[in-house]
């Protein structure tokens, strides 16, 4: 496409420079550019893409979309806002792959990553090969590709969905961060249906309040139009039991399906039955009223399939297929995963990392327990400081053995954030081994038969951030060998 015809997609820009060049590629990390790109010059909180500018002339780039001067002798072409361009510019650069797509986004605290794996089995299940972009990678079809952000720039973003379009996918599935929604990384995304889970404390050293964090997931709501089409409806899939529902359902013009247990609901769970191996229920719907035995476990596994069955049955899968696929499915890596190395003990590893789903997975351990609850548990650092303390009080009120220990600490301080936690529960007992290793190894070296042992915080991340460096580490695979080795 040649630069002219991409910029008249925008709307209020100044050029510095009459050329057309060919772009045959958008990029904003100037270490990708090649020989025909158009670079975005994105300012973050690290680095300020400005000051790669005339790297990626060098590296070939042939014009630059700034908000700044920069010094390069290719055009420049000088908007407000780079990272809103650069949603605009991809968008048309890719074709519009979105409407091409039937698209699904979910947004909430907890449960985002659990609730698309479950829309995807069940999509494969009816014939359909589909797309997800997520926290642990991007798919297309059984392709995988790691990314590195729940929600990836809108320029990643609309490049892959121009794949998925390319590859005969029919739906994609999207996790949809409340981060990436406010800096615009969704921008251009034609959603057809949007999934709230639930909203809980998190992200409060970004969005500082929990009024500011709950309006802005909001807004994938209010994203959905106000256009009624026939061929084309849009849907808001709402959690019935969470208070933050009444205002999204106001947000929206989009047709609301709601889901839930407690409250009243176009979908919902009743005579619930909960085991070590699984869940049982009753799945009342508009379509009647259906058995379901699946191998999920927990109160939050209801919720999270509940959501994925809601937003199957708006996309015309039949129901006896949507239940099919949900008996069907395993889990998700790193959410409630047991490792078994033929000890008599449960060790299960899980991404717990706020105090909702803290909370939420002791409550269901507790419900089949035969021994002692060991948790172990830590806060990560740069993030929500205001969660450490309520962190170790859920763990010390559930959990017969709490132990305190680092998550991804970054640049702080691993003591310094343990006494913030510690700070939470003075006169209560807890373990305090800031060696993530070591705290894992004495977990397991003081469980006793029937005692289960909950690694909560990192799930299926196979890295530790100490510092400015990246560490191999995998709970999973340290909790295995610890079994393994104290044998």
């Amino acid at each position: 496409m040649r630069l002219q015809e991409l910029l008249a997609n925008l709307h209020d820009f100044t050029e510095k420079g009459s050329a057309d060049p060919l772009i045959t590629s958008l990029e904003m990390d100037s270490r990708e550019v090649e020989e025909g790109s158009l670079f975005f010059c994105i300012e973050g909180s690290t680095f300020d893409g400005h000051l790669f500018a005339k790297q990626a002339e060098v590296k070939g780039a042939v014009a630059i979309i700034a908000e700044k001067d920069v010094q390069v002798s290719i055009p420049v072409i000088k908007v407000k806002d780079t990272r809103r361009a650069m949603a605009v510019l991809a968008d048309a650069f890719y074709e519009h792959p979105t409407h091409q797509l039937r698209l699904i986004g979910i947004t909430g605290t907890n449960g985002k990553t659990s609730i698309s794996h479950i829309i995807e089995e069940i999509f494969k299940e009816a014939g359909q090969k589909t797309g997800l972009v997520g926290t642990m990678y991007t798919k297309i079809g059984e392709r995988m590709i790691e990314m590195k952000n729940t929600t990836p720039e809108s320029v990643v973003l609309q490049k892959y969905f121009h794949k998925m379009v390319t590859e005969k996918v029919n739906t994609a599935v999207m996790e949809v961060s409340s981060h990436a929604i406010d800096i615009g990384r969704v921008h251009g995304c034609d959603f057809n249906v949007a999934v709230f889970s639930n909203l809980t404390q998190d992200h409060l050293d970004y969005h500082h309040t929990i009024e500011e964090y709950r309006r802005v997931k909001g807004l994938l709501f209010s994203s959905l139009g106000n256009r009624f089409e026939k061929d084309n409806p849009k849907f808001a899939i709402l959690n019935n039991d969470d208070p933050a529902s009444e205002e999204y359902a106001r947000s929206t013009s989009a047709t609301i399906i709601t889901y839930g247990i407690d409250q009243s609901a176009d979908i919902m769970a009743s005579n619930i039955c909960m085991t070590a191996s699984g869940t049982e229920f009753d799945l009342i719907t508009p379509l009647g009223l259906f058995k379901i035995k699946m191998n999920l476990v927990g109160l939050f596994s209801v919720y999270n399939v509940l959501a994925a069955i809601a937003t199957c049955i708006v996309s015309g899968i039949a129901i006896s297929t949507v239940i099919k696929a949900v008996e069907k499915v395993k889990g998700v890596p790193g959410r409630f995963e047991i490792v078994k190395e033929g000890q008599n003990f449960t060790v299960i590893v899980d991404y717990a990392h706020t105090p909702d789903s803290l909370e939420n997975v002791l409550q269901t351990v507790k419900q089949f327990s035969k021994g002692r609850i060991i948790v172990l548990v830590g806060c990560g650092g740069d993030r929500d400081r205001s969660k450490r303390p309520i962190m170790a009080q859920i763990a010390t009120k559930y959990a017969d053995v709490p132990i305190f220990t680092s998550d991804n600490p970054r640049s702080e301080d691993p003591i310094q954030i343990l006494k913030e936690m510690e700070a939470g529960v003075q006169g209560e007992f807890y373990v305090t081994i800031p060696d993530r290793e070591k705290a894992i190894f004495y977990a397991i070296s003081n469980a006793a038969e029937n005692d289960i042992i909950i690694i909560a915080g990192k799930g299926h991340e196979t890295y530790q951030i100490i510092g400015n460096k990246t560490h191999s580490f995998d709970d999973r695979l340290v909790a295995a060998r610890a079994i393994k080795e104290l044998r």
